[in-house]
């Protein structure tokens, strides 16, 4: 499968490695029209205001927008589930795509300093913790009702899926744990078989 990293700011190199690293093609997608070219997109995480300003400034903000609402399979990270959320609950005020019914808290569990390591018990992965990196992670302050909880840290959801959208507050790219990748890949495997059975 041909597999795109969001290419603007954050961790792009780690993602395209691990997605390499399980045999699958991957694209540093900088440019509005490389995303017809993949069958996924991982939005890694970043600084979640400048990655707003150079979306927008290389005219890949709304083609995002509708090619996840097309359905385009989507794992994202961090700063990358700011982008997707429908809103953030504190300062300061930015825009966001609205496309994952969960509203964010940036900077929720620290500034840098208070980064931190956790594990972590994700549905479907059975009794074996995954361990998550938290760097300046956001915190998920609301779901929504069709949102799946996958994980959750402290009594709070840390990683969670909605339709064709896996987010994570936390960084599996910087882990040797590929579970997490693993499954996103078979979500877009099956995603390409039923969109060949319809065909």
């Amino acid at each position: 499968m041909k597999i795109g990293v969001l290419g603007i700011q954050g961790d792009i190199q780690e993602h395209l490695a691990v997605i390499r690293k399980l045999g699958h093609e991957a694209v540093w997608i900088r440019e509005s029209d490389a995303l017809k070219t993949v069958e996924a997109l991982i939005m890694p995480g970043g600084e979640s205001t400048t990655m707003t300003k150079l979306l927008k400034r290389f005219a890949i903000w709304e083609p995002l927008r509708k090619s996840i609402n097309s359905g385009m399979p989507v794992f994202a990270t961090c700063a990358g589930m700011i982008l997707l959320s429908s809103g953030i609950e504190n300062y300061p005020a930015q825009d966001t795509l609205g496309v994952l019914d969960v509203t964010i808290e940036r900077n929720g569990y620290g500034r840098q300093v208070d980064s931190f390591e956790a594990d972590l018990y994700v549905n479907y992965f059975g009794d074996v913790p995954f361990r998550a990196v938290f760097i300046r992670a956001p915190k998920i302050a609301t779901t929504g009702k069709e949102v799946e909880v996958m994980a959750s840290f402290g009594g709070t959801p840390v990683l969670v899926r909605e339709r064709n959208i896996i987010a994570a507050s936390f960084h599996p790219e910087l882990t040797d744990d590929v579970r997490l990748q693993r499954y996103f890949l078979d979500m877009v495997g099956n995603s390409i078989e039923d969109a060949t059975s319809r065909m």
